[in-house]
C-alpha cells in the first residue's frame, strides 16, 4: 500500500538542489528560489508537497518534472538524473496540471486518444487502455460527448485518466481538486487511492486544502523560503504541536485546579482560560476519567470537557508564521520563480 517502510525504495530523489534565478539588475544578485532542498519519495506511496505562494514548491516540481535544471544538487526520478535524460524521465512520469488541459472541442475519448499519440503510441495498442482508464474514472457513459459539456468533476477525472494513459509508474498532481465542491473532491480521492492501493502508482501531490493532504498524504514534506523545514507522516507532524489539547470548563468561582492538573501523568502543560483550563497531553481521550476525578476530589463542577486534535493547519502556522489559506491570494511567501510558487 503505502511506501513508509522505511526499506521501501525512493523513486524520486533530490539531492541538495539549488536553483537561483539571475538578477535583471546588473551586479545585483539573484533570487533564491530553492535553496538546499533534499527529500526522497518512496514507491508506491502519496506524497504531499506544501507551501505558501513563493516558497520555492513549483520551481522544485519544475526540476523534478525536467522543465527547469537546477543550479546546482542532483534528481533523480524512477533512478534517471533529471538533467542528463529528461526525455527518458518524461517518458515514465505522468503529470495532471492545476488549470484544464483538454480540448473542449473533442470528446473524452479522443482527448485520451490524441494524448496516446503524443506519447508515439498507436491507437491500437491503447483502445483497450483507454476504456479501462474510461471505466476506473467512472466516465464510460460520457466518452463520446463533447468534454465543453463535462462538469468540472469530469473534467478533473478525464484529465486523471490522460496523466495515466501511456502507463507511469509515477504521477505528479498539481492542485488535482482546486476549484470542485466537496464531493467532487472526495470522488478524486477515492481514485488518487486507487492508483497507490491497486496500482502501486507513486503519486506526487501538491494541494491548496491541508484537510486533502491529511486524508491522502503517506508523508508530507513543507517547504518555506526555498527550504524544507519538515517531513513526516501527517500524524509525525501534528505530534510536533505537543500532542492533543483538552479543553475544561468549570463553574464561575471554582477553586483552582491548575496544580491537581498539571500532577496528573502525561500531561505536559497547563493554561487557565477564562473560567477553564486547557492541558496539553499525548493521548487526551485517556486523561478524560483522570481530569474527572482530580476535578471531582477538588470540589469543582466540570461544565464542559473536548478533546482538540492538532491540525495540519495548527503545524502549517506554527512552523512556518503564517496560515495556509493564504496561499491561495498569494499573501504568503516572498521567494520562487518571478509569477511562481
Amino acid at each position: 500500500m503505502s511506501g513508509t517502510d522505511g526499506a521501501a525504495k525512493a523513486v524520486i530523489q533530490a539531492d541538495d538542489l539549488h536553483v537561483e534565478y539571475a538578477s535583471s539588475r546588473k551586479n545585483t544578485p539573484g533570487t533564491k528560489a530553492v535553496d538546499g532542498v533534499s527529500f526522497s519519495v518512496h514507491g508506491g506511496e502519496i506524497f504531499g508537497f506544501l507551501g505558501p505562494n513563493g516558497a520555492g514548491k513549483t520551481t522544485t516540481i519544475s526540476v523534478l518534472t525536467t522543465l527547469l535544471s537546477p543550479t546546482s544538487g542532483r534528481a533523480t526520478v524512477a533512478g534517471i538524473d533529471t538533467v542528463a535524460a529528461p526525455a527518458e524521465v518524461r517518458r515514465r512520469i505522468g503529470l495532471v496540471f492545476q488549470t484544464s488541459t483538454a480540448d473542449a472541442q473533442l470528446t473524452g475519448r479522443e482527448n485520451l486518444t490524441l494524448e496516446a499519440g503524443l506519447y508515439g503510441l498507436r491507437p491500437s495498442e491503447v483502445a483497450d487502455r483507454i476504456d479501462e482508464l474510461l471505466r476506473q474514472v467512472e466516465l464510460t457513459a460520457v466518452a463520446d460527448r463533447l468534454v465543453g459539456t463535462y462538469s468540472g468533476g469530469m473534467r478533473r477525472r478525464l484529465e486523471l485518466a490522460a496523466g495515466l494513459v501511456h502507463g507511469p509508474h509515477i504521477v505528479f498532481l498539481d492542485e488535482p481538486t482546486l476549484g470542485l465542491d466537496p464531493q467532487g473532491r472526495a470522488g478524486f480521492w477515492k481514485y488518487i487511492r486507487e492508483l497507490r492501493d491497486s496500482k502501486g502508482i507513486t503519486v506526487f501531490l501538491t494541494t491548496h486544502y491541508l484537510d486533502e493532504a491529511d486524508q491522502l498524504c503517506d508523508r508530507i514534506a513543507i517547504i518555506d523560503n526555498g527550504h524544507i523545514i519538515a517531513t513526516g507522516t501527517p500524524a509525525e507532524l501534528k505530534d510536533r504541536m505537543g500532542g492533543d489539547t483538552l479543553e475544561i470548563g468549570t463553574a464561575a468561582g471554582a477553586a483552582d485546579l491548575t496544580s491537581a492538573l498539571g500532577a496528573i501523568p502525561g500531561v505536559s502543560a497547563v493554561a487557565r482560560v477564562d473560567s477553564g483550563y486547557r492541558l496539553k497531553c499525548a493521548r487526551g481521550e485517556a486523561l478524560v476519567s483522570k481530569v474527572v476525578v482530580a476535578a471531582q476530589s477538588g470540589g469543582v463542577e466540570i461544565t464542559r470537557l473536548a478533546v482538540h486534535k492538532p491540525s495540519l493547519d495548527e503545524v502549517f502556522l506554527h512552523l512556518t508564521g503564517h496560515a495556509y489559506r493564504e496561499e491561495g491570494n498569494g499573501k504568503a511567501g516572498a521567494t520562487g520563480a518571478p509569477g511562481g510558487r
